[in-house]
């Protein structure tokens, strides 16, 4: 069975299936929760992510990757996390930093000075990539990956559908993806 059937089952009610969503998962969003947020937050975390995914299940549409859809959960959950316990503007732009730059949570960064400079350029070349300040795809990701907003408190805040949000939040990810491997070297 495939993960887009656990999540109908899950959304069905089928604790099972839930079981067996977090066998599949949890490993990995550990793993990576680890790598961004102190060992003691992990669990915690992780816990919170399955109870949104059963309670979101009936909402949740097969386009993409079911981890993708599970780590959104997780990142989310991780933002509320450290919200509680600072301010908010500042917990997530401090966790979309060290997610980005790939450290952890209130971790000094050790490496290159150099690199690091060569890093947020190419992120601030990829996020140009959007657009200009206040463009539509530029707006989208502003909201959603660095403020954390959901979907429709942005569609609110932007005065457009969910859907279109979600359109937008599509081509952002693809333009940056795009921008990402261009600054790699790789080809476009």
């Amino acid at each position: 069975m495939d993960d887009d059937d656990l999540v109908a089952r899950v959304a069905a009610g089928d604790d099972a299936a839930l079981r067996e969503l977090f066998g599949r998962h949890a490993p990995w969003l550990a793993a990576r929760l680890r790598s961004v947020l102190p060992a003691a937050d992990v669990e915690d975390v992780l816990q919170e992510t399955f109870l949104a995914a059963w309670r979101g299940a009936a909402g949740y549409r097969p386009q993409g990757a079911c981890g993708g859809w599970l780590w959104g959960i997780a990142r989310r959950q991780a933002a509320l996390l450290l919200r509680r316990r600072g301010s908010a503007e500042q917990a997530a732009t401090s966790l979309t930093a060290d997610l980005a730059a790939g450290r952890a949570v209130g971790q000094p960064d050790a490496s290159d000075p150099a690199e690091t400079a060569l890093t947020r350029a190419d992120l601030e070349d990829a996020v140009a990539a959007l657009g200009p300040a206040g463009s539509p795809e530029r707006e989208v990701w502003r909201l959603m990956y660095e403020q954390d907003r959901p979907v429709a408190e942005v569609a609110e805040l932007l005065g457009v559908p969910p859907g279109t949000v979600k359109s937008r939040a599509h081509r952002a990810r693809r333009l940056l993806r795009a921008a990402l491997r261009v600054a790699e070297g790789d080809a476009p």
